[in-house]
């Protein structure tokens, strides 16, 4: 069990993360999300012990980071995929670390053959991409067998067979009971694996609790209707409060229920070929939810390619 309570950091003026309370339930993969620049990494740097915050606590099943002997046994992470020792090979990478943890060079080779590396355990990390690297660095969050996983853009550089392992790992963990907090910019794929998620804007919570509820505050939700009769239908609708948007092949009506459109049709005689509820995506409630908070906006593509005038 994660508890973070009241967790604060400042650089300077700006706070970076600003009074952050939120927890991560064992037995559960937790999303954490939000726009870049809103304090996701600094706040597992301060998690973890490796900035200081100003105020506030977490705790790893009661206890902080620095206070838990052998650390690497109760709590794994990866942040940086990048801080191996470009000279060393893959497998020494490992041994120094399992070595100076009190770990058994027996879970080294495991965890070699866990994220697929057995056959470049001898490969210095220099010559690795950037996929290579993100496995051994999961490879060093699983060495000691941690109860609590926190990950950072664990796909980063992996290709659709990597990304697609790395979710089966990272439920896999939850399933043993382990309490797995994993940050990603690749919604798609988070929205197939997280059971909770914890969003944040400008370092203060936006959201937290299971995916579904964060789907149900945030997602947008409408009813598709295919219908030969689709002008009638639609004018009976707007006359009940309902709106239309209409597509190539029907409609989408928005503020009226699929129920509701159903008992309409059906009083008035109206065929309908397609009646289906659709619930937007996980990337577009993020979006909704998050964009207020938003610190780094891109020009839109109509701003970015509208072609000058004569």
């Amino acid at each position: 069990m994660i508890i973070v309570e009241n967790l604060t950091k400042s650089y300077g003026s700006k706070k970076a993360v600003d009074d952050l309370s939120f927890s991560v339930t064992p037995g559960r993969v937790t999303g954490f999300l939000g726009p870049n620049g809103s304090g996701k990494s600094t706040t597992m740097r301060c998690m973890l012990g490796l900035d200081k915050p100003d105020a506030g606590t977490t705790t790893f099943d009661g206890r902080k980071y620095a206070e838990i002997d052998s650390p690497l046994s109760h709590v794994g992470s990866l942040l940086d995929a990048g801080d191996a020792h470009k000279g060393r090979t893959a497998r020494n990478h490992l041994r120094w670390i399992a070595m100076t943890n009190g770990i058994s060079a027996s879970r080294v080779d495991a965890v070699l053959q866990m994220v697929g590396m057995e056959d470049t355990a001898r490969t210095k990390v220099g010559k690795f991409s950037l996929g290579m690297r993100q496995r051994l660095g999961l490879a060093v969050a699983l060495l000691g067998d941690p109860k609590v996983v926190i990950l950072d853009e664990p796909a980063n550089g992996l290709d659709p067979e990597g990304i697609r392992w790395t979710r089966e790992v990272m439920r896999h963990l939850a399933d043993e009971g382990r309490s797995v907090l994993v940050s990603s910019h690749q919604l798609v794929e988070l929205s197939l694996v997280a059971d909770d998620l914890v969003v944040i804007g400008q370092g203060k919570l936006i959201s937290s609790g299971p995916i579904a509820q964060f789907m149900t505050q945030h997602a947008k939700t409408w009813v598709r209707v295919v219908s030969p009769q689709f002008a009638a239908l639609a004018e009976l609708v707007i006359a009940q409060g309902g709106t239309v948007e209409r597509t190539k092949d029907g409609g989408d009506f928005h503020a009226i229920s699929a129920i509701t459109i159903g008992d309409i049709a059906a009083a008035n005689n109206i065929v309908l070929h397609e009646l289906s509820p659709q619930t937007g995506s996980l990337e577009q409630a993020f979006l909704d939810a998050t964009d207020a908070s938003v610190e780094y906006r891109g020009q839109t593509t109509t701003n970015v390619w509208e072609a000058p005038k004569p």
